[in-house]
């Protein structure tokens, strides 16, 4: 395997050190690409030492030196990559010793066009813990159980029930398969949840596999100045990032005409329930009637076959 490792760098001047020197463990990792992205703190200067430390570390910036958001800078990533194959890491997360182990035997079958694992979580401080252990608790982010890959796009749509998840840090990608089946790569139009958006695409266009889900393979470190954190401190609620999200998926699914019905449907009530949540009162329950009234005239005409109760639970 020739495995080129993306980090992505905004202000993590203390951990990125850190993450480079996780994945340059591997053999199989030919490249660990940094692109900083004009971080507050010290670590474009981290970032230099380390390209100039170690042969297999390149550092880029974007071409105005400016701040243009993870979804952009993971592209830049993916631009100047040469490895066959593609893996993820923040810059303040960091790979464990078995990161490739089932990489190496999956990527054997050339059906293979991608391979999932499971994340850990690491609190770098006290402080961290209590300000994030409601959200990442001890618990693995994983898929619970072995799916096929045709039903990995439902189950992280959630489809299927409790499906699990995976983190961008755990993906590794067959890169030919990538260039030729997602266009684009991350939205730029979106500053939180493009990784995300990213893997609801990337498990409809390929066939991803699971590999090890019960322990992890890669750490998420946890820390007072997680964007996470600082986005509630601004006090911006969840679901108005997530009206974004799911509105950017309809989008793409209706463009989309493969995508079955009962799927299309599904995506489109998410999207509303989030718009429902993030509405004024005086709104919310209009918004409801409105679309109560289309789903059962849909019903009705025989388009689709489905009990919307449950998807404004």
């Amino acid at each position: 395997m020739k495995v080129s490792v993306i980090i992505p760098v905004y202000n993590a001047e203390k951990y990125v050190a850190q993450a480079v020197e996780s994945a340059l463990q591997f053999d199989e990792v030919s490249e660990v690409i940094l692109v900083e992205d004009k971080s507050p703190d010290n670590a474009l200067e981290v970032c230099k030492k380390l390209a100039e430390k170690y042969d297999r570390v390149q550092l880029f910036q974007h071409a105005d030196k400016g701040n243009h958001g993870a979804g952009p800078t993971r592209n830049l990533g993916l631009e100047k990559a040469t490895g066959d194959f593609i893996a993820f890491l923040d810059a303040d997360d960091y790979y464990l010793p078995n990161r490739f182990d089932a990489e190496k035997e999956l990527f054997k079958n050339p059906e293979v066009e991608g391979v999932y694992g499971a994340l850990g979580v690491h609190y770098y401080s006290e402080k961290a813990k209590e300000q994030n252990y409601p959200i990442f608790g001890d618990r693995l982010t994983t898929v619970y159980k072995i799916h096929p890959p045709e039903n990995v796009f439902r189950g992280q749509l959630g489809m299927l029930g409790s499906f699990g998840l995976f983190s961008i840090d755990c993906l590794t990608i067959r890169k030919s398969a990538l260039d030729q089946k997602l266009s684009p790569f991350f939205k730029t139009n979106l500053r939180l949840h493009q990784d995300t958006e990213f893997l609801f695409r990337l498990s409809y266009y390929l066939k991803l596999y699971p590999g090890i889900l019960e322990k992890p393979v890669a750490v998420r470190g946890v820390h007072e100045e997680n964007r996470i954190t600082k986005v509630d401190s601004k006090k911006i609620k969840p679901s108005t990032t997530k009206v974004l999200l799911w509105k950017e998926i309809e989008k793409w699914a209706e463009n989309e005409p493969a995508i079955p019905s009962d799927i299309k449907l599904h995506i489109q009530r998410m999207h509303r329930s989030f718009e429902i949540a993030n509405a004024s009162s005086v709104k919310k329950w209009g918004m409801i009637l409105k679309y109560l009234i289309t789903d059962f005239q849909s019903i009705r005409s025989g388009l689709y076959n489905v009990n919307f109760r449950k998807d404004f639970r």
